[in-house]
């Protein structure tokens, strides 16, 4: 199967408008048959915020059918054999890919056990599901900026599940922290970065790391960090989201 260029741009929902106008001329300097035409001059008047350079047919061809896969909403044409990573809006500028992402996000949460993670932060603070990986420097990055933002008095409640299955090292690691005496210590030595001697064992670590395995599975999680806040699935260390969430938690849980 041939796999297309993930996509930087959106796929377009077109509609037909209720007004008419006349449509400029493609810029692609080719002719058009009357049907691309019409799609043309419905892209222009639907979509009338955006400025197009160029305009003319797409590899992709027949149906095209939506698929989720680690969590994430793809599209796949079976005719021409494409795989589209892209965000679908309809003419209002909703975007339908994200609403469809967010709903298989809410599915999906009824396979986490909350009171199985490591918690870290105050209750009563937004909660945030998080999956992670020890080995990973995003979620390093991602957990100085947790810290910093505790530091300005904007405290998260962290629901943590290690992700092991990425970095060599990261099952080991996970252990170590979870067979701890001091946990939180542990958890921020290691995502500090600091490389113990040795790394300390137990079963109840062990056994933890192994149930976070299986809940990785269930969730589909395939890239760290993972976090699902209020919901909705967030892919990364998206920083302006994440600011955007705790603005609007500001004055409240």
């Amino acid at each position: 199967m041939r796999i297309a260029d993930a996509l930087c741009c959106a796929a377009l929902a077109l509609t037909h408008p209720a007004f008419a106008q006349d449509a400029p001329p493609s810029s692609s300097g080719e002719g058009l048959s009357d049907a691309a035409a019409k799609a043309e001059q419905d892209l222009r008047q639907t979509f009338t915020n955006l400025q197009f350079e160029e305009f003319g047919p797409a590899p992709v061809r027949g149906p095209i059918y939506q698929a989720i896969a680690g969590g994430r909403v793809l599209y796949f044409a079976p005719q021409s054999q494409h795989l589209l990573f892209a965000a679908v809006y309809d003419k209002n500028g909703l975007n339908l890919t994200a609403m469809a992402q967010d709903e298989s996000a809410r599915k999906r949460l009824g396979a986490i056990n909350l009171a199985d993670a490591l918690i870290i932060g105050p209750a009563g603070a937004p909660k945030v599901i998080e999956f992670t990986d020890p080995d990973c420097p995003y979620c390093q990055a991602l957990d100085r900026y947790w810290n910093a933002k505790a530091a300005e008095g904007k405290p998260v409640q962290r629901f943590v599940y290690f992700v092991s299955g990425i970095h060599p090292e990261a099952a080991a690691k996970a252990e170590h922290i979870l067979c701890s005496a001091d946990r939180l210590g542990a958890f921020k030595a290691i995502y500090a970065g600091a490389r113990p001697a040795a790394l300390a064992k137990c079963k109840a670590g062990a056994d933890k790391v192994a149930r976070d395995a299986a809940t990785v599975r269930k969730m589909s999680i395939s890239g760290t960090p993972t976090m699902f806040i209020d919901g909705k699935l967030i892919s990364g260390f998206q920083q302006a989201e994440l600011e955007a969430f705790l603005e609007a938690k500001k004055g409240g849980p």
